[in-house]
């Protein structure tokens, strides 16, 4: 049986936008059974990569491993996490070519996983200082898109009622150095659009409301309305009827 074990599973949200972790405890769960029929003196490791909110590792799977393994964490099995950096469609920036962010239980594990990952990652590793951290890095990446593409998009929706067109409004102002080109469009996929409401349910337990990332949600959810309306319009200027047209969108996203 194996030693170390990397979980990638999906961490989808439910109907009220809340973390569904169902994925990630059937794995921890499969992982402690597992444990439990090794006969291997050698510690294993458990690397998590999946999405998730900080504190998930050590507060939610760990102690599902102990008690479907009847081990103990950090005597007889160790946990690390490195979150899946890839961007899905690019062919330029592969897994060996973005930096490996890593985390571990403790020092010797952090080294472990720290000098795994860098013997396949060409761009080299940076090593978090808590697995919390690592976490936390991993999540706020998508809720800083997620939070520029809103910005965005509601000047896309602004400077429409001026007359304006945004993308030569965005050339224009991408002319300066410092100037992040963000363009509008819809936020699907499973990780920008989902991503921010696993850090907003952990800040909502601690006891803070969040704000601004909620409020980023709520406008590039109302993105798909806003299309549609568009596209509407532009079928009855051409006397079109909606129920009896036919239409392929592609890209939108």
């Amino acid at each position: 049986l194996s030693d170390i074990f990397i979980v990638t599973v999906p961490t989808p949200i439910n109907d009220k936008k809340q973390p569904n972790l169902e994925f990630l405890k059937s794995a921890s769960i499969l992982i402690g059974e597992t444990l439990s029929l090794r006969k291997s003196e050698l510690i294993p490791i458990i690397i998590f990569e999946s999405t998730v909110f900080p504190g998930a590792t050590e507060e939610f799977c760990v102690p599902l491993i102990e008690n479907s393994s009847g081990l103990t964490y950090q005597k007889d099995f160790l946990c690390a996490y490195s979150p899946e950096r890839i961007n899905p469609g690019d062919k330029t920036k592969k897994l060996i070519d973005i930096v490996k962010i890593t985390s571990g239980c403790n020092n010797t594990c952090s080294k472990w996983v720290d000098d795994f990952y860098r013997s396949i990652i060409n761009t080299g590793t940076y090593m978090a200082k808590s697995i919390k951290v690592a976490e936390a890095a991993k999540v706020i990446e998508n809720t800083q898109r997620d939070i520029n593409i809103a910005l965005v998009n509601e000047l896309s929706i602004i400077f429409s009622k001026m007359n304006i067109d945004i993308f030569d409004v965005l050339d224009a102002a991408s002319t300066k150095w410092n100037f992040l080109d963000f363009r509008p469009g819809l936020v699907g996929g499973h990780c920008i659009g989902i991503d921010p409401y696993y850090l907003t349910w952990k800040t909502e337990q601690i006891g803070y409301k969040p704000e601004m990332i909620l409020s980023g949600r709520k406008l590039n959810e109302k993105m798909i309305s806003i299309f549609l309306e568009k596209i509407i319009d532009h079928l009855k200027v051409q006397n079109k009827q909606v129920k009896a047209t036919k239409m392929l969108i592609m890209g939108a996203a």
